[in-house]
């Protein structure tokens, strides 16, 4: 069974929530879930793992400030051919930088030689929804799609 690293981008704390929110039901299922809110590359398990990247967008499109030493890290990899990832996307569609940073991390790994292991969830704050209520109804598709068994 694989075991799934939660990896935040969260400037403000609303991908944080939804984060900790999808780890807490994850962990329920007996799924081997961690959290990385200060996300450090070299110490995350990159095998037999998914990683579930859930970033928001800050400023003209940019990632948050937690993200900056990771995405430099991934920048410098070689190659993570035999990763597993998935990215969930927090954004303001009232923003032409709509989920930028979620869209650019996804490309970034898969440039990387990465595998996206699951179609990219993009949450919209303006949305009536709650952000983490979308991420969990979201979550039973995403752990049938990545072959995720307890």
């Amino acid at each position: 069974m694989d075991s799934v690293n939660i990896i935040i981008g969260s400037q403000m704390g609303s991908a944080e929530y939804v984060g900790e929110q999808l780890a807490e039901q994850l962990i329920s299922q007996g799924i081997d879930t961690e959290v990385h809110d200060q996300p450090n590359f070299s110490s995350i398990n990159k095998e037999n793992t998914i990683w579930l990247l859930c970033t928001s967008t800050y400023g003209a499109g940019d990632y948050p400030e937690n993200l900056l030493a990771f995405i430099d890290n991934v920048n410098q990899a070689a190659d993570l051919k035999g990763l597993k990832f998935s990215v969930i996307g927090l954004g303001d569609t009232s923003y032409d930088t709509y989920n930028l940073a979620g869209r650019n991390l996804e490309q970034l790994l898969l440039s990387k030689g990465a595998n996206c292991v699951a179609e990219r969830l993009e949450l919209n704050i303006l949305d009536e929804e709650l952000p983490e209520d979308t991420a969990l109804a979201w979550l039973p598709s995403w752990i049938d799609k990545c072959g995720i068994a307890k």
